[in-house]
């Protein structure tokens, strides 16, 4: 808890989100998260054990033993295979010569009908076949299978679930619209002095000469200050610039005011990549429902949700509330993919039935990734799941003593 002080925080570790947040004396802060501008005093209110990492820890574990019973159900009946259908051969034998007559040979036929019918040869080969191929043509397209099993699980989706900033979208703030030239200038000469990622944007946005800036200084939680040019002008909030209005967009924006008086504010959007609308008519098409999880606040999230064409959004999620909206929609029978990139998403991601992660995710969401895919493009997820499908049909072919000629006459 703050005790002292005033700053803006970098919480993406928590939410995801690459905007910061205001800090103040009351408000509660969560452990992993990064303080920008001013110092502050805080107050821990809670052990190591209880925070709100801890939790997410807690959950991944709890995910990945799940994963490990199924895992163990499978060795368990592997190992009994063996004895059981060798027992069943040497019963078939003994019934055929002792108990009903005929003759040793005919017995010993009957034994290895046995032994042979109940082989699953065809299906050992089909399965690392099948894999093989379905890897090698993704690995053209720069997907990387992480799990033996994860196309399989993938092929029986019927839900897709989507973080928003880095995922959906670019992560990466881009001023909006069309702005005044000399209003850019000045206010790009200023933010160059600053680390907020707004100001860092709009300085990157600015491709011309910067003006002369003196006696520049950061106020916590307001915004910058400084002679631009000799004129005294200000960059941040609303209320630190003077504006009286409310902004025209409900995007992040930071507003300018020049020599006392506020000019139009500078607008900001996280762009959706590009084929990401595209990529959700091709999973509505095939059934699939989706939903967006995110930290961001509702009106934000709401609106990409709608320009991506995703049926429901839900926004303003810490990482427990994601992975509680994921386990009631698999008590309803929903088979969910994740697809993320932040810590905020692993938990998720480890419980989900199967999971994505592009190759700019943090590391440990790589490592819970199922399929890691690169590039900056969501056109991976549906083209993978469409691989998956057809490995499955070639796998249930071909272990069903289909012709090898199938793996041609059906290509990946």
């Amino acid at each position: 808890e703050v005790i002292e002080g005033q700053s803006s925080l970098d919480t993406s570790l928590i939410t995801g989100e690459t905007m910061p947040t205001a800090a103040a004396k009351g408000q509660h802060v969560f452990a992993g998260t990064l303080n920008l501008d001013a110092p502050l005093k805080i107050k821990a209110t809670a052990l190591a054990e209880n925070t709100l990492l801890a939790d997410i820890i807690k959950l991944m574990e709890q995910a990945e033993q799940g994963h490990a019973k199924y895992v163990r159900l499978a060795e368990r009946a592997a190992k009994l295979y063996t004895p059981v259908v060798h027992s069943l051969a040497l019963a078939a034998f003994v019934l055929w010569w002792l108990v009903l007559g005929a003759a040793w040979q005919q017995a010993m036929l009957i034994a290895v009908t046995v032994l042979i019918i109940t082989c699953p040869c065809a299906l050992g080969l089909a399965v690392p076949v099948v894999q093989v191929l379905a890897s090698s043509v993704l690995m053209r397209k720069g997907v990387y299978l992480k799990s033996g099993d994860a196309l399989e699980r993938l092929a029986s989706i019927d839900a897709a679930y989507f973080d928003k900033t880095g995922t959906l979208t670019l992560g990466t703030p881009r001023l909006h619209g069309t702005v005044d030239a000399t209003h850019h200038q000045y206010a790009a000469s200023l933010a160059a002095h600053s680390h907020h990622p707004l100001a860092k944007a709009l300085a990157s946005s600015y491709s011309g000469k910067l003006l002369k800036t003196t006696d520049v200084k950061e106020h916590a939680g307001k915004g910058l200050e400084g002679k631009v040019n000799g004129k005294k002008v200000r960059l941040g909030r609303d209320t630190w610039c003077g504006y009286q209005d409310e902004p025209a967009e409900a995007l992040p924006h930071v507003g300018l005011s020049i020599s006392g008086k506020p000019v139009p504010r500078f607008y900001f959007a996280d762009d959706l990549k590009a084929d990401a609308a595209k990529t959700i008519v091709v999973l509505h098409k095939r059934g699939i429902k989706t939903m967006l999880l995110s930290g961001d606040k509702a009106a934000v999230v709401n609106t990409v949700a709608h320009d991506a064409g995703i049926e429901e959004a839900k926004a303003e999620l810490t990482p427990i509330e994601k992975h509680d909206v994921l386990e009631k929609a698999q008590a309803s029978g929903y088979r969910v993919l994740m697809v993320g990139d932040g810590l905020n998403d692993a938990a998720v991601m480890a419980a989900a039935n199967v999971s994505m992660a592009p190759s700019t995710a943090l590391e440990i969401t790589q490592n819970t990734a199922d399929i890691v895919f690169t590039g900056d493009r969501l056109q991976p997820v549906a083209h993978t799941h469409r691989i998956a499908q057809r490995a499955q049909a070639l796998v249930f072919q071909y272990s069903g003593r289909a012709h090898p000629s199938t793996f041609i006459a059906v290509p990946l």
